[in-house]
């Protein structure tokens, strides 16, 4: 049988690239005790250099599943793959995009390990795990940590921004706040919001029997956020241009609010901007939206920020179409870590040619980079 020549793995890659070897490459690929992080690193502060530093530059969080078979790739089990749209069999992937504008690029990588892998030490063992890092973290975890390190290492970002897997979880807005961050998180429909400072506080006993009261109560009633927009008025919606598409300038509907959340166990409630927007062709498609940004923000920008985390799907696109983030065939650790930092190189690279060439060719798209790479390299 003729092998595919469109198959990108180590074999076609030794039939293309003069003096390659496929075991060389399949060892510093596996094997090869070079730290992902510092590559990775490296990569996020180049990425910088073009994209950081700005007031419309942002940190996208947001995750990437694998499709695998079997039960020996490293964090491989059945859960939500959202490339697939179901539970699968599946490696997950919680990632870190630096944007500007219409310009996106994976900067950071961290792999989910679910609880059943964390608790099986042998099966970590044979996938190569360090010890170090068989504890069970979350996916919201997992991005904090990304935050943090961004930060640390010097990437220059204006604001944070998740979808509302990720703005769902109380833990990730107020670990984000915590940083000084300023976060641009979707919300699900049925987050609880408070028109009025809740002013939590603990109730006194009624009558002499009982234990005395400890826990913090609300003092204000919740509503959730649909309910809330479904009650408003026509007129308060207000149309805004938020960025350029491929079909001229992107115009939604928006409501805005500030609004009080709470936890039911701080002892103070976060007072933030709740934003809902709706497409103007399509006004059934409606997204909820919370911001810790200083409160005299105006709603177009933070309209513009909600819009700016779309970017991070066409991060994800040329990763799997055109730099092969999701064709390795790997199964330990590091391998895992080594495929993602080599990817990071790689879409770095086709970022700064289409800055380069932005004046000169504006269209050029990663697409094009590598049918040019194709026809030129060998």
């Amino acid at each position: 049988m003729q092998a595919d020549p469109n198959k990108k793995n180590m074999e076609r890659m030794e039939e293309r690239v003069v003096d390659a070897d496929e075991q060389q490459l399949q060892q510093m690929l596996t094997d090869s005790p070079w730290e992902h992080q510092a590559v990775i690193d490296q990569v996020a502060l180049e990425a910088d250099q073009w994209l950081g530093g700005h007031r419309k530059s942002c940190l996208l969080i947001d995750e990437s599943g694998f499709k695998k078979a079997g039960r020996h790739s490293v964090g491989v089990a059945r859960q939500w793959c959202g490339r697939l749209g179901k539970v699968d069999n599946c490696q997950v992937g919680v990632f870190a995009a630096l944007g500007r504008d219409r310009r996106v690029t994976l900067v950071d990588e961290r792999l989910y390990l679910p609880e059943t892998w964390c608790d099986d030490p042998k099966r970590c063992e044979q996938a190569g795990i360090p010890e170090v890092q068989r504890v069970f973290k979350t996916k919201v975890a997992l991005a904090l940590e990304m935050v943090a390190h961004q930060r640390r290492i010097g990437v220059r970002f204006s604001w944070v921004g998740a979808d509302g897997f990720y703005g769902n979880d109380p833990a990730f807005l107020r670990g984000v706040a915590a940083m000084g961050e300023v976060f641009v998180a979707d919300v699900h429909c049925n987050q609880l919001i408070f028109l009025e400072d809740p002013k939590p506080t603990v109730k006194q006993k009624k009558g002499k029997r009982g234990r005395n009261p400890i826990k913090l109560e609300a003092n204000a009633p919740s509503l959730r956020v649909d309910q809330w927009q479904a009650d408003q008025p026509a007129e308060a919606w207000q149309r805004v241009k938020v960025r350029d598409s491929t079909r001229g300038e992107l115009e939604v509907e928006v409501l805005h609010r500030r609004v009080w959340l709470w936890d039911n166990e701080e002892t103070a409630a976060h007072c933030w901007h709740l934003l809902v927007r709706r497409e103007v062709n399509a006004p059934e498609e409606i997204k909820y939206t919370l911001s810790n940004a200083p409160a005299e923000t105006s709603v177009k920008r933070l309209a513009e920020l909600q819009a700016q985390r779309y970017w991070v799907e066409r991060a994800f696109q040329d990763g799997k179409s055109e730099c092969g983030m999701a064709d390795y065939q790997v199964r330990k650790w590091s391998a895992w870590h080594h495929h993602m930092a080599l990817v990071f190189m790689a879409m770095l690279f086709m970022l700064e040619e289409r800055v380069r060439a932005a004046d000169v060719h504006p269209l050029l798209s990663c697409s094009d980079i590598e049918e040019l790479l194709k026809q030129f390299l060998p």
